[in-house]
């Protein structure tokens, strides 16, 4: 597997943040990040498409609430570093509007479970499914 690695010396983040020391993008399953404080999360590219921090057409609104729907088989194709505070992901369905901050993958990471439960019960209970709709 073609794996793309850089390893980020000298990054600051917020004061209650740890320091990102890793980075590392093993297309087009998932990333990985490390930080100073020893922790390391493996991040799915269906899970960081879900979450990804911009706006983008394809949310449904349902009952008030945003859902991202059908994305289990989404991939990243690239990062783009942006500045010393984040990087950017291109995803094969063509998403790359989202700047994830070294924050916000923390955030991710150190959350995982419970974002990802409260993901597939949010798609539960609007009949919606993680699976993309099968073409006709």
């Amino acid at each position: 597997m073609y794996v793309v690695e850089r390893t980020i010396r000298s990054i600051q983040t917020a004061a209650n943040c740890p320091r990102l020391t890793k980075f590392a993008l093993h297309p087009p399953k998932f990333v990985e990040v490390e930080f100073d404080n020893g922790n390391l999360y493996n991040l799915s590219a269906e899970y960081l498409r879900i979450y990804s921090p911009a706006v983008d057409s394809k949310i449904r609104s349902v009952g008030g609430e945003k859902v991202i729907s059908g994305r289990r088989h989404v991939g990243i194709m690239s990062a783009e570093p942006i500045g010393n505070y984040g990087v950017r992901l291109l995803f094969d369905d063509l998403h790359k509007t989202g700047i994830f901050t070294w924050d916000y993958l923390y955030h991710l990471g150190s959350d995982k479970f419970t974002l990802m439960r409260n993901y597939v019960k949010t798609l539960k209970k609007h009949g919606l499914s993680r699976d993309p709709p099968r073409r006709k």
